[in-house]
């Protein structure tokens, strides 16, 4: 079959606000010997890709730049050093966009196939495409950065969020206990993914509630909402315990360090996009994982063609948002 020359894409000139999102025909890309070109199902839409657009995450940009992280479709060609794809395969990526790499919101994208996988059987392609980014994020946060193991206390702060309540259902499968803060509408959610308490994240006495909760200190501590006390946390952590930074681009919490040092603790900050790809792949048989094994699913806020990414970059900026946003060329 062969391919057409030009294809529809939502794209940027240079970084600068959503209105500079422009929709329209820019040539399909060529593949080289190591990429999969991919025909484009579904793509969500995330806030780091609202960061790189912007220009707050800088990284390098191609004019025009085709905006997005994450995409499901199917193989349309394969290079010829791209082995175990071939075209029709149901694949999804989620690390498009950055570091030079073209993004995913356009009908066909180029992806390294080191950075390609093939969709899980019997998993909802929305499901997948939503999950791409919050589950692979939590499952690093949690076991590559956070090396958690079975028996560990682990805080895991916006726990009714994507990225939280992933972590929530991630954490309880390897045999952690969670404790977890969220708001009052969200606890039953969360104890039904089996976090051991929920506590209210605004409670002025949260602190204690926490204290209480583990009395043994936690392990791994994860705030996935980039509104948490991180000196609080500091302070919560266990003997050799890890605090992983995921959330909260322009905060700047002033953290007790004799709290780390006299506990052998660690503070970790971590970005899915510097993932290595063998991090990525690893993180990647973590979403397969939640999505075919336990009862969590990433809450998809509403659909959208391609053609309205800029409203969705729109609402992602004033938190008009809660749960996922899917586009479809």
């Amino acid at each position: 079959m062969s391919l057409p020359a030009h294809m529809y894409a939502a794209h940027v000139t240079g970084p600068g606000p959503a209105e500079a999102i422009r929709y329209g025909r820019i040539p399909v890309p060529g593949i080289g010997p190591t990429d999969v070109l991919v025909r484009v199902r579904m793509v969500a839409a995330d806030p780091v890709d609202v960061f790189v657009r912007s220009g707050a995450y800088p990284t390098p940009m191609p004019s025009p730049f085709v905006i997005g992280r994450d995409l499901v479709g199917e193989v349309a060609a394969v290079g010829p050093g791209a082995t175990g794809f071939s075209p029709g395969l149901p694949v999804w990526c989620n690390s498009l966009g950055h570091d030079g790499r073209q993004g995913s919101f356009a009908k066909y994208a180029v992806v390294p196939a080191d950075r390609l996988y093939p969709v899980p059987p019997g998993v909802d392609e929305a499901d997948l495409v939503a999950a791409a980014h919050p589950a692979a994020t939590a499952w690093l946060a949690l076991f590559r950065h956070g090396r958690l193991r079975a028996g560990e206390n682990v805080h895991v702060g916006g726990g009714a969020g994507n990225v939280g309540s992933a972590a929530v259902a991630l954490a309880v499968a390897a045999g952690a206990r969670v404790v977890a803060t969220a708001r009052p509408e969200g606890f039953a959610s969360v104890r039904a993914l089996g976090a051991a308490e929920v506590l209210d994240y605004r409670d002025p006495d949260l602190t204690d509630g926490l204290r209480t909760a583990a009395p043994g200190g936690y392990r791994v501590w994860v705030d996935t909402s980039g509104r948490g006390d991180l000196a609080a946390g500091v302070g919560l952590l266990a003997h050799g315990g890890r605090l992983v930074v995921m959330a909260g681009l322009h905060a700047t919490p002033a953290l007790p360090l004799g709290s780390l040092y006299t506990r052998d603790a660690s503070v970790v900050g971590f970005a899915i996009s510097n993932a290595s790809v063998a991090d990525l792949a690893d993180a990647a048989g973590g979403v397969a994982f939640l999505l075919r094994e336990t009862r969590w699913r990433p809450r998809v806020a509403g659909r959208l063609p391609l053609s309205q990414a800029a409203q969705a970059h729109r609402r992602l900026e004033t938190g008009d948002v809660n749960g996922r946003l899917v586009l479809s060329p």
